[in-house]
């Protein structure tokens, strides 16, 4: 086996991972995977090394996701009662400020620079109410625009842009208790 294939089979179940998130179809992310990888086999002098092979294949991998999406457009998104549930009520008072403020995340850059924070936003991300994981996924990692995200979820913009405020609240809660209170603040 081959340096390359080797790193690809390393690579494989955190691209698989994110796929199936985004797309909650297990045959269309072994597809899409494999479409990635394919890709990076095919053209093995595409990949320059000016960024890591994973940031590099998780590149090709959005394009696949935005194609699978696409292709299957018509297919139902079922809502849960998870992605209507309000939290806005725990987090804040009856005129709109922080029951308890967030505590100083530090200096972001630095944070996210840090591979055990990728994998615990993953793990946050895949916490989420169906609808609510797939909308957030679809504006901030495949970089969607509402109208396209709206169309393939069935929903109304407004009520995207409540399923994106209510999964922004849950990740920070849950990025709050799993990350940032066990680790030190760095500025």
């Amino acid at each position: 086996m081959t340096e390359l294939t080797e790193l690809l089979e390393t690579l494989r179940p955190r691209l698989l991972r994110y796929a199936r998130l985004q797309l909650r179809n297990d045959a269309w992310a072994e597809d899409a995977v494999s479409e990635t990888l394919l890709a990076a086999l095919e053209k093995p002098n595409a990949f320059e090394g000016r960024a890591q092979p994973g940031t590099y294949l998780i590149g090709i991998l959005k394009h696949k996701l935005v194609d699978q999406l696409r292709r299957h457009t018509r297919e139902a998104t079922l809502a849960t009662a998870d992605d209507s549930e309000d939290i806005d009520d725990d987090l804040f008072t009856s005129e709109g400020h922080w029951r308890e403020p967030p505590t100083d995340w530090g200096n972001p850059e630095f944070v996210v620079d840090q591979r055990q924070f990728l994998e615990a936003l993953d793990l946050c991300v895949g916490r989420l109410p169906p609808v609510q994981g797939r909308a957030f996924m679809m504006r901030e990692w495949l970089e969607l625009e509402t109208a396209e995200i709206c169309k393939e979820l069935a929903v109304t913009p407004t009520n995207l842009w409540v399923l994106l405020h209510r999964a922004r609240l849950r990740l920070r809660d849950c990025l709050q208790a799993g990350w940032f209170d066990g680790h030190p603040s760095t500025h």
